[in-house]
This record gives C-alpha cells, sequence and structure tokens, in this order.
C-alpha cells in the first residue's frame, strides 16, 4: 500500500504543495515590490517635472536667443529656431502630463512605430555605453 497521510496525499505531495504554495508566496512579495518600486519612480519622475521643464524652457530660450549668431547660413537658423520650437513644446508637454500618461504616450509611438523605436533604442543604448566606458 502506498504511503499516504492521513488527507489522501503522499508526504512528497505535501513538500510540493509546500514548495508551489513559498514559491507563490515570493512571486506576489516580488511583484508587490516592483509595484511600490515603479510608484515610487513615477513619484519622483512627477516631483522633478517642473525642473525638467523649467530646463528645456531655458535651453530653447538660449537657443533662440544666439539663433541669429550661429554660423552655416539660414538652413542653420531654421533648423536651430525649428529646434528650440520642439525643446518649448517638450517643456509644455512635460509639465502638462504625469509619468503615467507620458509612459502610456510612449507605448503607443513605440507600437506605432516599431521599426524607427527600435533603432533609437539600439542608438540610444550605444551612446549609453560608450558614456559608461569612458568613466
Amino acid at each position: 500500500m502506498p504511503n499516504t497521510t492521513r488527507s489522501g496525499k503522499s508526504p512528497m505531495g505535501d513538500d510540493l504543495d509546500t514548495a508551489v504554495a513559498d514559491l507563490t508566496k515570493r512571486a506576489r512579495n516580488a511583484a508587490a515590490s516592483m509595484t511600490d518600486a515603479a510608484g515610487d519612480a513615477a513619484t519622483a519622475i512627477d516631483e522633478s517635472r517642473s525642473t525638467a521643464a523649467d530646463g528645456l524652457d531655458s535651453a530653447a530660450s538660449a537657443l533662440h536667443d544666439r539663433v541669429d549668431d550661429l554660423p552655416g547660413g539660414e538652413t542653420v537658423r531654421h533648423l536651430a529656431r525649428a529646434t528650440a520650437n520642439r525643446l518649448g513644446t517638450g517643456a509644455d508637454y512635460v509639465r502638462s502630463h504625469d509619468a503615467k500618461r507620458m509612459v502610456a504616450d510612449v507605448e503607443t509611438l513605440v507600437k506605432g512605430n516599431p521599426g524607427p523605436a527600435l533603432v533609437a533604442a539600439a542608438a540610444f543604448g550605444f551612446l549609453f555605453a560608450r558614456a559608461l566606458s569612458r568613466d
């Protein structure tokens, strides 16, 4: 007759149930920790949005102020003005959207343009790796 407990399970089955329960508990704790970390990151981003927007506005203003002094002709000045305008638009966007909304907008952009998003991510990764390797 097989070795069973009062519940009708073998001792090995009890060990498996305990291991599954322990694994499930650890997975839930890890998920809760990641959720807490993501919430903390979102809060930190939301708290620094104003500073980031002010920085973008300052860069846009400085570029607008110096656009006429740039060498390279009207094409360069036109590109500089367009860049300054985009920086200003970016500042307005950062001020008016919270972290959750910005993440949702990035997800929408990536889903709608997966090829360019992959190229941009690869370029960013390359530049980031180069910056780290110089230190």
